[in-house]
């Protein structure tokens, strides 16, 4: 179900909590979101939807995908790049890695880790500081 993004600061700078099984329904929000937003967005994290979860979306070279606790592993190839986001207005400068190790569970929950690179790899960084709860 397509949900309102949030642009309360003060909650979005809030660290989100693990996600459980019970948080599948919440991913599947955050992709239908993603979908209904495609035109302007690439990723979303659970608080950007009002819920303080580890659950992320985002367009992975052109198919949805949907995480829950991803945690960075391993990043290599730092630059400097300009993000625009959902819930805050403007455009930021910030540090991203070209290469990321993700540990993550799917939507069945089962544990995996899989490696990004470029621009996937980017939106993944950005939504895994909204769970963080840091700001670009």
């Amino acid at each position: 179900m397509e949900k309102p993004i949030v642009q309360d600061m003060v909650f979005l700078a809030i660290p989100s909590q693990e996600a459980t099984e019970q948080d599948v329904p919440l991913a599947q929000d955050l992709l239908d979101t993603l979908e209904a937003n495609r035109a302007r967005c690439v990723g979303l994290a659970a608080n950007m939807i009002g819920v303080s979860k580890r659950v992320i979306a985002f367009d992975d070279q052109g198919k949805s995908m949907a995480m829950l606790n991803p945690v960075i592993l391993e990043k290599s190839g730092a630059y400097e790049a300009e993000e625009g986001c959902l819930s805050l207005s403007g455009v930021r400068k910030t540090v991203r890695y070209e290469k990321i190790k993700v540990a993550y569970q799917n939507m069945k929950m089962q544990k995996k880790t899989r490696t990004f690179h470029g621009f996937t790899a980017q939106i993944i960084q950005h939504e895994v500081d909204h769970c963080d709860g840091i700001l670009i």
